[in-house]
């Protein structure tokens, strides 16, 4: 068996909390494509994983994500195909499309720096705590490319479409205080607390009600592309199935007991 800590990507699951690492520190986290592929599937895990109630996604090292290893990506350039391949369809548009759809919150936590996808992937979580010394980047145009891993259309929804334009076409560092300041942040916390506040909001989402948690992601993400009309009546199916659930039963007979209630999911 190969050992799971030389994995450029490892999955752990533990208490109801699935933490995806990035694992290739040496590289500064850059995605090799078997960085992708093993990023992809353990996604697909995590969503898949009905014992996994929240998702952290962070990075070994220094960095969170610097995106594409230009180096393993030159070495295509100047071979036959001369194109970036499929890897968008293949590994790119997968694993971005797991985080924003898997019915569970997840957290990037972003340890350093995330520039490319390695951004673009941050932007799709739920929630993104930043160490003070981290920042993002969006390198795309840096190396003459458009953006992908659904920059287009996460970071606009982010911090509007004007400073997205911004962003994308003339990509520099953005300080995690900074990224706070315009929206990319959740919360910036000194290095030193880091991994403690992302531990203590792990907690937090895997022990409330995930399906409750999981309709709001899910009433979000289908609003942003529908109308009032639309959005009320997928509101109202959500909130019929919320209201049906164990966890809205136990919550409201432990706000009546003043006890604090216990959630399960269901």
């Amino acid at each position: 068996m190969s050992d799971p800590s030389t994995a450029p990507v490892t999955y752990e699951v533990a208490d109801g909390i699935g933490t995806v690492t990035f694992n290739r520190p040496d590289g500064m986290n850059s995605l090799t494509l078997s960085t992708k592929v093993a990023l992809r599937d353990a996604l697909h895990a995590a969503a898949a994983d009905s014992e996994v109630r929240c998702v952290v996604l962070t990075g070994a090292g220094r960095a969170f994500c610097v995106g594409q290893d230009l180096k393993e990506h030159v070495a295509e350039l100047t071979g036959d195909s001369h194109s970036l391949g499929d890897t968008v369809a293949e590994h790119y548009n997968p694993a971005v499309t797991a985080i924003a759809t898997m019915p569970k919150p997840v957290i990037a936590a972003v340890n350093g720096i995330a520039a490319g996808a390695g951004a673009s992937l941050a932007f799709a979580a739920d929630f993104r705590i930043l160490r003070r010394s981290a920042g993002f980047n969006l390198a795309f145009a840096g190396i003459a490319l458009s953006c992908d891993t659904g920059a287009s259309w996460t970071l606009p929804r982010l911090v509007g479409h004007g400073k997205a334009t911004e962003l994308l076409m003339q990509p520099r560092t953005i300080p995690a205080d900074e990224a706070y300041t315009l929206g990319l942040a959740t919360a910036v916390v000194d290095d030193e607390a880091f991994n403690g506040e992302v531990a203590a909001l792990a907690r937090s989402l895997a022990d409330g009600p995930t399906l409750a948690l999981a309709s709001i992601k899910r009433a979000l993400a289908f609003s942003a592309t529908h109308d009032l009309p639309s959005s009320l009546e997928h509101e109202g199916q959500k909130m019929g199935i919320t209201g049906a659930s164990a966890d809205h039963l136990a919550a409201v007979q432990a706000f009546l007991a003043k006890e604090k209630p216990s959630f399960t999911g269901r």
